[in-house]
């Protein structure tokens, strides 16, 4: 597996082959389609992101290995969230939580040029939803 640098610069590198933000939208969403939603039995209030616009669902699944890789799968009702949760779980997901907690939210958003891609209310939701992420890291690293 790639590292998270790795990822991040590959996605950026995805990017920058669209010629404007219109089509890095399309792609996003496009992205959206390689998610398996979430069983109905997993749209609790526990798993629900708090933060973002749309209804959004994070579930996160410890496998014991060594060390303990952190499993992410996520869902909404908004297709560019949708988009915004595979591109989360490209970089997260199979990751140790040391490695999760090791980037910085606002630096892989500068990386990718999202700034001036989404509206202040959908950055807040991806930040709202790798803030979750880095919980639930923090949380296996103290368990």
């Amino acid at each position: 597996m790639a590292s998270i640098d790795e990822t991040i610069d590959e996605i950026a590198g995805e990017f920058a082959l669209l010629p404007d933000w219109e089509e890095r939208i399309s792609y996003v969403i496009e992205l959206s389609r390689e998610l398996e939603p979430l069983a109905d039995s997993e749209r609790r209030e526990e798993n629900r992101v708090r933060g973002c616009a749309s209804q959004v669902w994070l579930v996160s699944e410890r496998r014991p290995q060594s060390p303990e890789n952190l499993y992410f799968r996520g869902d909404s009702d908004a297709h560019l969230v949708r988009g915004e949760i595979a591109m989360l779980m490209r970089i997260f997901s199979g990751r140790t939580p040391s490695e999760i907690l090791s980037v910085d939210p606002r630096a892989v958003f500068d990386r990718l040029g999202l700034k001036e891609a989404l509206t202040a209310q959908r950055s807040n939701g991806l930040f709202s939803m790798m803030s979750r992420i880095q919980r639930e890291a923090q949380a296996a690293l103290g368990s």
